[in-house]
């Protein structure tokens, strides 16, 4: 464990072998942070708050936390985290692992994201939102919960596994994004989205079924699901189970290295 001289660890924090803490983070009680992760300068981990009702901010193994970033009490964080600088997150979010979020990424609390969400710079997840599995966020993108802004009717938006939604997309209060679609940039989205279609405009309308989108790479196939081309940086396993799915992408890919 190395903690630099001038970062402030309140005794009763729960760190583990191998934490690094950079010069003038603050970590608070009622924190666990998990092996080999490292916090950089300047952070302020554990903020206390009594919305977070008692419970322990967790921060799971083999996670980096870059720059400026805080994270309020009472959420936990699955293994391999990783946030770009100056990340908010606010009490009551639950996320499994793998979660990449980028600079200046707010996430309001009361959240839940499931496992390898990725979410760009200057993305706006608001309070109540549910986020599911390999879901995209773009830059920019806004989810909101006020349906009548201001007042108490918050209700948060819904995006399943595989969504994704692109640069600058405003998604209203309660909208519910079907698994595997695709939000194009710049859209309004005021109504729910089925699973496997691409939407896009202001207000989005249906475009066409992901399916039907062709790839620019040259293997002249599906860009959607995405699985079938994209996998830097998900786990291995997960890796092979979406190449079983593609053999002949994959197949084709081989094919063309081989020629060269």
């Amino acid at each position: 464990m190395t903690i630099h001289r001038t970062a402030i660890v309140d005794s009763k924090a729960q760190i583990c072998e191998g934490v690094s803490i950079g010069a003038f983070s603050i970590v608070h009680e009622n924190v666990i942070i998990g092996s080999d992760t490292r916090i950089d300068s300047h952070c302020e981990i554990g903020y206390p708050t009594k919305l977070a009702e008692g419970m322990p901010l967790i921060i799971g193994k083999n996670s980096l936390i870059r720059s400026h970033s805080i994270f309020y009490q009472g959420s936990t964080f699955g293994e391999n985290l990783v946030t770009g600088h100056r990340v908010t997150v606010r009490e009551k979010t639950h996320a499994g692992i793998n979660l990449r979020i980028g600079t200046l990424v707010n996430i309001q609390g009361d959240c839940e994201l499931g496992d390898c969400v990725r979410a760009h710079s200057n993305v706006n997840i608001s309070k109540l939102s549910r986020i599911g599995n390999f879901v995209w966020l773009f830059p920019y993108v806004e989810l909101t919960n006020d349906r009548h802004p201001p007042s108490q009717q918050l209700v948060g938006v819904i995006v399943e596994d595989y969504a994704v939604v692109c640069a600058m997309t405003v998604v209203l209060s309660g909208v519910h994004i079907g698994q595997g679609s695709v939000v194009g940039a710049h859209s309004l989205v005021n109504r729910d989205v089925p699973a496997d279609t691409v939407v896009v405009g202001s207000p989005a309308r249906k475009l066409c079924m992901a399916a039907e989108i062709i790839s620019k790479d040259g293997y002249q196939v599906p860009a959607y699901p995405w699985i079938r081309h994209f996998h830097r940086g998900f786990p291995t396993e997960k890796v092979k189970e979406w190449l079983k799915q593609f053999p002949v992408l994959q197949k084709a890919k081989d094919s063309s290295r081989s020629d060269k």
